[in-house]
């Protein structure tokens, strides 16, 4: 890799980590915060405006530097007999079925669901009726709806956007096991 792409390759994985960690800490935070503190709704609410202002930028963000670290390392990815164009459509095929898993997940969950509203503010558990994607895969966003990623670095046949694919996927794995779902196993029971 030359002196830009080893530059775009740590900015991509500085990113996953400017995104994770961070989000994490302050639901983590959120979280533990005692029920008392969960009293006042305009408190909460206003702590929840502010957290998903800035988490869509750092989500943005980090989406952004793995686009970049893909084209800045395009044509880096040569495998023995398979042509660029079958790396293409595969590509394109990935790209389609992430962003319609992801899409359509996101629009089954809201944009409230998707920016951790319930870490905030009080709200009981939904009753377990699985809406859209959720019918069929236990997690769509963070597994299949990931495959755009991978996706467009085949496109730009990119190794590096690979393995930085699959860095982003795997951090986001462990952030879903280390903080969303003890969060989310913790939530009392709607009635």
């Amino acid at each position: 890799m030359t002196g830009w792409q080893i530059v775009a390759f740590v900015y991509q994985l500085a990113s996953r980590a400017a995104y994770v960690v961070p989000v994490g800490v302050v639901l983590a935070r959120e979280a533990r915060r005692p029920v008392a503190d969960r009293a006042d709704l305009a408190a909460c609410e206003a702590r929840y405006r502010h957290f998903r202002r800035w988490s869509s930028i750092v989500m943005n963000h980090d989406a952004f530097a793995l686009i970049l670290l893909s084209v800045v390392t395009r044509d880096t990815l040569h495998l023995r007999g398979v042509s660029p164009w079958v790396l293409t459509g595969a590509g394109i095929l990935l790209a389609i079925v992430g962003l319609g898993i992801k899409g359509w997940a996101a629009a089954c969950l809201g944009g409230d669901a998707y920016y951790w509203r319930n870490f905030f503010v009080p709200t009981p558990r939904a009753p377990l009726k699985r809406p859209g994607p959720y019918r069929y895969l236990s997690n769509p966003m963070y597994t299949v709806g990931y495959a755009q990623a991978y996706g467009l670095a085949l496109v730009l046949r990119s190794w590096p956007g690979l393995v930085g694919a699959t860095v982003a996927q795997g951090a986001i794995l462990a952030f879903h096991l280390l903080v969303e779902k003890p969060h989310y196993d913790a939530l009392p029971e709607q009635v």
